[in-house]
């Protein structure tokens, strides 16, 4: 394992913890995202395991030596860890060639433009390497600042929100070079972010973090199709949450019918079902499975439609295609097409 994260917790002022035993791995040539709202303490992580902040608890082990404990600090030059700032930090006065040369202090000074310039043209940015930062657009800043990390090749990259600053369009774009910049050079990265669809999309395992601690880890598939607790649920997408009985361990009744579970389950539980795993038909007679309801809201977004169904006084989110057409008022059976996934307590 490359990265060995144990059992972290880092408090600030009045000694209210920021991160709390936070344990997680990173393997070679893995994009591990650390996922979660402001203030999670995902940032604060990312910078114990840079050499930003010491952790108060718990130790951090890259290849197998400790960087990181409340006795041991390597200081971050020293740690062979690349980072890429939320804000790019470039250096204003020097232009893109000179920013990525500036950090390759081990090669001698004659051979320090000649690679930085190849890792310019690795990144894309070969024709701009005179430039300064102040003639690059956003996206252009960010692999300068991409190329500046990996060019002394480190094992390990780290990403602060490297793709806020962009707009919808660049951000999307970017983040597909990034992730295939960084698999062609061999390394692995630790990206941090809010944005559940850069998580998704960027990352080969997501741990979604809530109030300091991790809630899981796992891959994109695995968190959102499978989340194991409420705030897992809902902060992956939207989600129907309900509670009810179980009453034959793989089946629980709610007020669209009798559902079945993901897993076994006995007594009151939670459970949640994405609205892409229901779909609505036309009430043509009664359809085992199904529960009658009422249109209530319809969202168009061109490739897909949202629709709210009220079913025994409970309002419920249903995703279908754009050939799925009801308007509201409309009568529906809401049928699901996917087990219901129980929910921990937590």
């Amino acid at each position: 394992m490359l990265l060995q994260v144990n059992n972290i917790e880092k408090s600030f002022e009045k000694g209210v913890p920021v991160v709390q035993d936070v344990s997680f791995s990173v393997g070679e040539n893995e994009i591990f995202a650390l996922l979660g709202a402001s203030g999670c303490g995902k940032t604060t992580t990312l910078r114990m395991i840079s050499g930003f902040e010491k952790p108060d608890k718990g130790t951090i082990e890259l290849e197998g030596n400790i960087i990181s404990s409340n006795k041991v600090q390597i200081s971050p030059q020293n740690r062979g860890i690349g980072f890429v700032f939320q804000d790019y930090a470039l250096f204003p006065h020097m232009s893109a060639l000179d920013n990525v040369a500036f950090g390759l202090t081990d090669l001698p000074k004659f051979k320090r433009k000649v690679f930085a310039e190849e890792v310019l043209c690795r990144t894309g940015m070969g024709d701009y390497k005179d430039r300064s930062p102040a003639e690059l657009s956003g996206g252009q800043q960010q692999r300068v600042a991409l190329a500046r990390a990996i060019a002394p090749e480190p094992k390990l990259v780290l990403l602060d929100e490297p793709f806020s600053n962009l707009d919808a369009m660049l951000r999307d774009t970017t983040r597909k070079e990034v992730r295939s910049i960084i698999k062609k050079a061999g390394m692995s990265a630790v990206l941090v972010t809010h944005d559940q669809e850069e998580a998704l999309s960027f990352a080969d395992r997501i741990a979604v973090m809530n109030n300091g601690r991790i809630e899981q880890i796992g891959t994109p598939e695995e968190v959102y199709y499978k989340p194991k607790t409420k705030f897992v649920a809902q902060f992956l997408g939207r989600t129907n949450l309900f509670e009810g009985e179980v009453n034959d361990a793989e089946y629980i009744d709610t007020n669209l019918g009798c559902l079945r579970l993901n897993c076994k389950a006995k007594g009151r539980v939670t459970c949640s079902i994405r609205p892409e795993h229901l779909t609505i038909e036309r009430p043509n007679g009664v359809v085992n499975g199904c529960s009658r309801g009422i249109i209530v809201g319809r969202e168009f977004k061109g490739h897909d439609i949202t629709y709210h169904v009220n079913c025994q006084g409970e309002r419920y989110i249903v995703h279908t295609d754009n050939r799925v057409l009801f308007e509201p008022n409309d009568e529906v059976l809401v049928k699901p097409l996917e087990p219901a996934v129980v929910l921990s307590d937590d």
